[in-house]
């Protein structure tokens, strides 16, 4: 057979080299042969075409994506709910963590969820930061294929309530996405909300999804990382106990802080370096006893708490939060009582919140005592939280214990002492106490993989808790990248917490700069941030090397100061524009090398 003749007439896509080659590959092969080269090649071809045609489908289906943006763990727990109650529905749906997300396409996106919580003064979780910069600038892209819902989480007892869930719907809508349906500003007691909120997401996304009906692969996009599932959680916690509670402020302090260490053998739980641990606590019987009788109740009153008939005392002592107040707590103590003074001030946005910020719970029913039923209060009532801790150990370092730091909240209000629910429970705890605990994994705020990068620590106060972590996960690892630790308290001889560690890592050059500002040890009070400017040459360098920035502290004054300062000395000595400095900084956030565990 003369191949050649076949060929010569045709214009072919190969080009002559490869057909020559063709040729001489086949010129032997018998009919029998060439047919069966004919059909492989047939497969191979209809086999790529079909891949290319998966991909595609893919593509076209997977048009929901659900954008999780999570400060304690809330938003994250209803965003992997929302992937699973999607699924089930048939829809195809990703779930993205907000600091993972690719946010220069979000144009791209068909349906967008976003499921936020706020943080500090109406901020967006560190998760969401540079996403919420991205969004609020003039870089940010017109949305007009895109149709968005936003559910929105906070607590009500502070001003700028789910805030960071009310700016991102607005922005959206400016950049010309289409709602899907209303937003919903969610309280700590969101259960009942996000079940309406999703039966109505669902009805609207049936209306714009043809395509629901493939099957998707079960893949979570929310990290890359290989996560350990904990047996223990929130609603299912471990019971720990106690093994130490030592206060490591001077006798002299104004502060109370504790060093707990918590044992949790037996539990197979595993935590690292930048998580956190959700203890739950029992509200202070005193508390409950005068509480009860500012209305009029003595305790034996029965109510009913998840489907069981329990004594009202019991009930506040486990199942309602009595020592934070809110704006709806006030608004319907107000209504019940008729008290002229409340009416008035819930009608007054100003007087309101700062009525909540000055009184208590247990001092507004001091100021107004009423009588009330069982039922009447715990509807006033929110429901008890667990509080979450930053953990100031490495596993690898204290195997199964959980260390903690914590600051003892004590106020006077007309020579009435308060304190904090959690911290006051725990600052009672003795050895061998029981304490119902359970981990809150943060992946937003973790050691560099790689242990020859610099890090910086910066912190104040009870923040140092996570820093404690990292350098004894370093010192384990025996990390060669430098380590450089900043840190603000009032007083150098009373408040140095964790003063003879540091001082050990120091001496073992592990720990290779530190600076400390002590705001009350002179007439002219410094600042962490003046000792940031102080050093910004150095920390620049450090910057250029490669260097992680982390942040733990206050975040509505601390964080926000150490951000404009770190501005500042990216201008200085990066020769930038604010405008500049300011993405380059969130180009850091991007590359995770600027971190941020603050509250």
């Amino acid at each position: 057979m003369n191949n050649k003749s076949l060929t010569s007439n045709i214009t072919t896509p190969i080009n002559l080299e490869q057909l020559n080659q063709l040729n001489s590959i086949i010129k032997d092969l018998s009919d029998n042969q060439l047919l069966w080269v004919s059909g492989y090649l047939w497969g191979v071809v209809n086999q790529n075409i079909n891949k290319k045609t998966n991909i595609i489908i893919q593509q076209e289906i997977s048009t929901i994506t659900i954008l999780s943006a999570s400060q304690t763990g809330n938003a994250r727990k209803i965003s992997e709910w929302l992937y699973k109650e999607l699924q089930l529905n048939t829809f195809n749906v990703n779930l993205i963590n907000a600091g993972n997300y690719k946010f220069k396409k979000i144009n791209q996106e068909k349906i967008l969820l976003l499921i936020i919580s706020t943080q500090g003064a109406g901020e967006p979780p560190e998760e969401a930061a540079a996403l919420y910069k991205f969004l609020m600038s003039k870089r940010a892209p017109k949305m007009n294929s895109t149709y968005f819902a936003v559910f929105g989480l906070g607590d009500s007892s502070y001003e700028f309530f789910s805030q960071a869930g009310k700016d991102f719907d607005h922005r959206f809508a400016i950049l010309g996405a289409k709602r899907l349906i209303d937003r919903v500003d969610a309280d700590i007691d969101y259960e009942d909300k996000i079940k309406i909120w999703f039966n109505l997401l669902k009805k609207n996304l049936k209306n714009k999804i043809k395509n629901n009906c493939l099957d998707q692969k079960k893949e979570n996009l929310i990290n890359q990382q290989k996560i350990h599932i904990n047996n223990y959680n929130r609603k299912n916690p471990f019971n720990a106990f106690c093994l130490l509670n030592q206060k490591i402020t001077g006798r002299n302090s104004d502060k109370d802080v504790r060093h707990i260490e918590i044992d949790i053998n037996n539990s197979k739980m595993v935590y690292h370096p930048g998580d956190s641990i959700g203890i739950w606590y029992e509200n202070d019987d005193n508390l409950i006893t005068e509480i009860l009788n500012f209305i009029c109740l003595k305790g034996e009153e029965t109510v009913k708490v998840n489907d069981n008939i329990i004594s009202i005392k019991e009930a506040l002592k486990n199942h309602y939060d009595l020592t934070k107040n809110s704006s709806k707590i006030v608004e319907r103590y107000a209504i019940l009582t008729h008290d002229k003074n409340l009416l008035s001030i819930i009608h007054d946005r100003h007087k309101l919140h700062k009525y909540v910020s000055n009184y208590p719970i247990v001092d507004m029913m001091r100021l107004t005592p009423v009588k009330l039923t069982a039922e009447q209060l715990t509807k006033i009532l929110r429901p008890l939280t667990p509080r979450l801790y930053s953990i100031a150990s490495a596993q690898s370092e204290v195997e199964n214990e959980i260390h903690i730091t914590v600051n003892i909240v004590n106020f006077k209000i007309d020579d009435y002492i308060r304190g904090g629910g959690a911290s006051t429970w725990l600052s009672n705890r003795i050895e061998e106490d029981n304490m119902r605990v359970f981990i809150e994994s943060n992946n937003n705020f973790r050691l560099p993989l790689d242990k020859t990068v610099p890090i910086i620590m910066i912190c104040t106060g009870t923040g140092i808790a996570p820093f404690r972590a990292f350098m004894q996960q370093r010192a384990y690892d025996n990390a060669s990248g430098k380590n450089w630790l900043f840190f603000g308290n009032p007083r150098f001889t009373e408040d140095f917490l964790y003063q003879i560690e540091w001082q050990e890592y120091v001496k073992k050059g592990f720990l290779n700069k530190i600076n400390l500002a002590w705001s009350r040890d002179q007439s002219e009070k410094i600042y962490i941030q003046d000792k940031i400017r102080i050093n910004g040459m150095d920390i620049w360098y450090w910057i250029k090397e490669g260097a992680y920035i982390y942040v733990c502290g206050n975040a509505n004054n601390m964080a926000k100061d150490v951000e404009k300062v770190l501005l500042e000395l990216i201008v200085n000595y990066g020769k930038m524009s604010i405008e500049k400095a300011e993405h380059f900084l969130s180009e850091l956030r991007i590359q995770h090398r600027y971190q941020r565990d603050i509250y």
